[in-house]
């Protein structure tokens, strides 16, 4: 079982993360990105996938065209965990 993260954590994540943005409805963290074609966006879906891989944590996403919308949650913690934290700041040193 993974533990969903801290108070502490939880309190951090605007600084942290803060091209992130809590989802409404669940635990959980959602990001939207915008590319110039499906090319760009379907590239970057592979370089996340890799990245996915190495963190042994994968993402909720969807692709249309140029749009690239990820979730992340943990759902063996019941919402957001370390995981999570972890492949969000991996995610974003990507597009930085």
């Amino acid at each position: 079982m993974v533990a969903p993260i801290t108070a502490a954590e939880r309190a951090t994540l605007a600084t942290a993360l803060p091209r992130w943005s809590l989802v409404p409805d669940r635990d959980a963290l959602h990001q939207r990105w915008v590319f110039s074609d499906f090319n760009a966006a379907f590239g970057f879906i592979t370089r996340v996938a890799l990245l996915a891989e190495q963190h042994q944590h994968h993402p909720e996403w969807s692709n249309v065209w140029n749009r690239v919308d990820i979730t992340l949650t943990t759902h063996d913690a019941g919402g957001l965990s370390l995981r999570d934290l972890h492949l969000a700041t991996a995610i974003d040193a990507l597009t930085a």
